[in-house]
């Protein structure tokens, strides 16, 4: 006999299969209609919302939890219009559902089209960002498929109160309120399951920690598309522009720091670092910045810096936190040997004025966003103008970077004939 848990989650995703229809068959202006009415739905209750996740933020005071994570996770007015406008800026998309991908007519006059699809029940797994409840949620129905989201046990009333307010604006456009399907309340338990529901969720998403993501990639029967953690690095090259370095290093590291393309390790060339170090380090210590550094930066950086010795750990630590790696490189080809070694395939920026280095970085790098004297912030399905996105997708197979409308549909083959028979 099942336990109570799968029983739950199953029927959870069988009823978000059974509604899946019913969104398929809505044109581009309703569902743009439905953006628009829970946008506003959520800002009239806005301080509802805000109310349910300062009870998440209680607990997670108690708890320690690190400044990094409940960035992430607390809600404010504020919060909740920003989150608002993002489903209006989804609203504002090209529909990709029926966009042909390609098509031709065949010798034999057979015509053939690969149009956009959506992919029907997409499981969505992360943690502590009750953001990404309604990105994930808006995104979703834009390109035709339900959702079933597990946003942890640290956001649960966060998540219950955002995923309430959708539902009933599903309900009051005559839609199942099962497209949008929250199992929050299950734990754990709910995400082993939700990784059995083949058959009944089409792609599981995972957002969050290495460990999550881990998880759910090597235990999933349920098709996965992954989602990297944050290893990013920036790399200053002999010949940058230190005015530039010093804004470009703040801001990746300083403008948000619990997100995974917040910078964690800088490398700085042997041959300008001396001039470098000092000048990036002001605005980092003034941050309370703890520098985690390699012998030689440690010889550059100015005295009375939170400085401790870097070891191995740290050049494979996604720290979320105001920590940073720090280590000198002999050169351009050493800095692409340690990104090698230690990125996790997210984003990567070089700041150079030399355009061989330029070019050998963004050639060289194998990282599923690659940057040339721009801030790794940048890395993000809003300011690549895709809306918001459900992910950053470090996998090779299906997407790749920033996920938005167009890398969460599937695609079919339409053909058409006129009483063809193969010979």
């Amino acid at each position: 006999m099942d336990s109570p848990v799968t029983t739950a989650v199953l029927a959870a995703a069988r009823a978000a299969k059974d509604a899946q229809p019913a969104l398929a068959r809505l044109h581009r202006g309703a569902k743009d209609q439905l953006l628009r009415a829970m946008a506003e739905a959520l800002v009239e209750r806005a301080e509802e919302i805000v109310a349910a996740n300062a009870r998440d933020l209680a607990t997670a005071d108690a708890a320690g939890m690190a400044p990094g994570l409940r960035d992430r996770l607390a809600l404010d007015v504020e919060r909740v219009a920003t989150i608002a406008e993002q489903l209006r800026d989804a609203a504002a998309l090209p529909d990709p559902i029926g966009e042909v991908i390609r098509g031709s007519v065949l010798d034999n006059g057979l015509e053939l089209r690969e149009v956009r699809v959506p992919m029907g029940v997409i499981g969505m797994v992360y943690e502590a960002r009750p953001n990404v409840t309604v990105d994930a949620a808006g995104l979703a129905l834009k390109a035709g498929s339900a959702v079933v989201l597990r946003g942890g046990s640290a956001a649960l009333h966060s998540n219950t109160a955002l995923i309430g307010v959708l539902r009933e604006v599903l309900a009051a456009h005559g839609l199942p309120a099962d497209l949008i399907v929250g199992i929050d309340e299950h734990g754990r338990d709910g995400v082993d399951v939700l990784m059995r529901a083949r058959g009944l969720v089409d792609v599981l998403i995972p957002r969050g920690g290495a460990g999550l993501i881990h998880r759910v990639v090597e235990h999933s029967q349920v098709p996965v598309i992954e989602t990297g953690t944050g290893k990013t690095h920036v790399l200053v090259d002999a010949s940058v522009d230190l005015e530039q370095a010093v804004d470009i290093v703040a801001n990746a590291k300083l403008q948000r720091i619990g997100v995974c393309n917040a910078l964690e390790t800088l490398l700085v060339h042997r041959d300008i670092a001396p001039q470098a170090l000092p000048r990036i380090a002001v605005p980092l210590a003034e941050a309370g910045v703890r520098l985690h550094a390699d012998e030689r930066a440690a010889a550059l950086l100015p005295s009375g810096l939170d400085v401790v010795p870097a070891t191995g750990a740290d050049w494979d630590t996604e720290y979320l936190a105001l920590e940073l790696a720090v280590a000198v490189v002999d050169d351009i080809d050493a800095a692409l040997d340690h990104i090698r070694a230690h990125s996790t395939g997210h984003t990567e920026s070089i700041l150079t004025r030399d355009l061989s280095s330029q070019q050998r970085f963004l050639a060289e790098v194998d990282s599923a966003v690659v940057m040339a004297n721009a801030s790794t912030r940048f890395s993000d399905g809003g300011e690549f103008g895709f809306g918001a996105e459900i992910g950053i997708s470090t996998q090779k197979l299906h997407a790749r970077g920033p996920m938005g409308l167009r890398e969460i549909t599937a695609s079919k083959w339409l053909v058409v004939g006129q009483g063809h028979v193969r010979p």
